[in-house]
């Protein structure tokens, strides 16, 4: 018999291509244009960050490609991180609620044509920022329950000893302006 783990990686082989297609098929029908007209195709899986780039690349793909549409598709299953409550790893309690399985298309373009293309929002930038002094915020691991998050109590404890080594830090500094 398989695993957990293995059974739910096995859930998300089959499952993610079909969210993919039935948000892609939507977002053509809503476009109301012929697949043909596509010129590029761009998708990610597990957004956290991805979904930010991928916007960033079909701006820059549109807006140097005269006449181009790129389906964007962005899918995400969270399967492989459910799990039941465990008093170790009160995350899952606070993620599980928060985040689920779902997929998303958008066709963007340049330049519409006025008589067939309706745009709906204007995409003016796309960009994506790590905070600085974030390094181990989420921290993960793949087990056999799933992927599991570091506690709060962790994070805490992290955030603790970096602000700590950031007033040493300043300690030193201001030490050598006298």
């Amino acid at each position: 018999m398989a695993t957990s783990l293995d059974a739910r990686q096995d859930m998300f082989v089959v499952e993610v291509p079909k969210l993919r297609k039935e948000a892609a098929t939507k977002a053509i029908k809503e476009w109301d244009q012929p697949k043909s007209k596509i010129t590029h195709l761009v998708f990610c899986t597990t957004s956290y960050f991805a979904g930010g780039t991928v916007l960033r690349v079909s701006k820059d793909l549109v807006e140097n490609n005269k006449g181009s549409r790129v389906l964007v598709v962005c899918s995400e299953i969270t399967a492989v991180n459910f799990r039941g409550p465990s008093k170790t790893h009160l995350d899952s309690l606070v993620g599980q609620p928060l985040f689920g399985d779902g997929a998303a298309a958008i066709i963007i373009g340049v330049d519409p044509v006025p008589e067939t293309e309706k745009p709906l929002f204007e995409l003016v930038s796309a960009a994506q920022t790590i905070l600085p002094d974030s390094d181990g915020a989420i921290d993960s691991h793949l087990r056999e329950v799933g992927l599991t998050f570091c506690d709060f109590l962790r994070r805490g404890e992290r955030a603790h000893y970096r602000n700590r080594k950031r007033k040493q830090k300043s300690e030193v500094w201001n030490s050598r302006k006298i």
